[in-house]
């Protein structure tokens, strides 16, 4: 029988998440009543024409929105790296879409992602950065976590000089209650290695985030 945890003993979260949905099956049928519960709750009858089908939408709503605790990030980069021994400058993907949702209220925040990493003799596919993002992202999250995770992963998985990851994202929590502050925006960063270390690194980085946005 397969062991859920790793060398220290300790259990992720993501991983016991992911051994509770296959125990119980995504028991869908519970998660219906839940939501026909939420409805009764806020003054509304479930069993209108217009709701009648909502629950189920809202269970696979929900399944997609967070597709990616059922996903292995590493996995995704693990196979696609590939040696380049003379490349050792910075490689930028900025721009990267993502949608999240806030674990606090379970309301979306979305943005945009640019991640760096200096490499030090492996480069890996493009596309698998995004696929990184996009796998973080589909879980419930606070943004200074996902921006870490993005970062750490990159860095022990290819194993560059260093990781930089920049997080600019709009939190419906914050807009559409509470403060509700329309046009706020929030800033995340986790810099890892010589991005850190080196001041000229990151402001290297830096500059190439500026100048993509003239």
């Amino acid at each position: 029988m397969r062991s859920n945890s790793r060398s220290n003993g300790a259990v992720t979260p993501a991983e016991s998440v992911n051994d509770k949905l296959r125990t119980n099956a995504r028991d869908r049928s519970s998660a219906e009543n839940a939501v026909r519960c939420i409805l009764r709750h806020i003054g509304e009858d479930p069993e209108r024409e217009g709701l009648a089908r909502t629950p189920s939408r809202v269970v696979q709503a929900y399944e997609y929105l967070t597709s990616g605790y059922t996903q292995n990030p590493k996995q995704a980069i693990n196979g696609a790296l590939f040696t380049e021994e003379h490349y050792q400058e910075i490689i930028l993907c900025r721009d990267l879409d993502f949608y999240s949702l806030c674990e606090h209220h379970l309301l979306p925040f979305m943005g945009k992602a640019h991640v760096a990493y200096l490499p030090n003799r492996h480069i890996v596919g493009l596309s698998k950065i995004a696929r990184l993002v996009e796998i973080y992202a589909r879980r419930l999250q606070i943004q200074e976590r996902l921006t870490t995770q993005i970062a750490q992963t990159i860095m022990d998985e290819i194993k560059p000089l260093g990781v930089a990851v920049v997080l600019e994202a709009e939190h419906l929590c914050m807009r559409m209650r509470g403060v509700e502050k329309q046009n706020s925006h929030v800033t995340t960063s986790a810099m890892l290695g010589r991005f850190r270390t080196h001041l000229e690194t990151r402001q290297e980085f830096m500059n190439l985030l500026r100048n993509g946005k003239n």
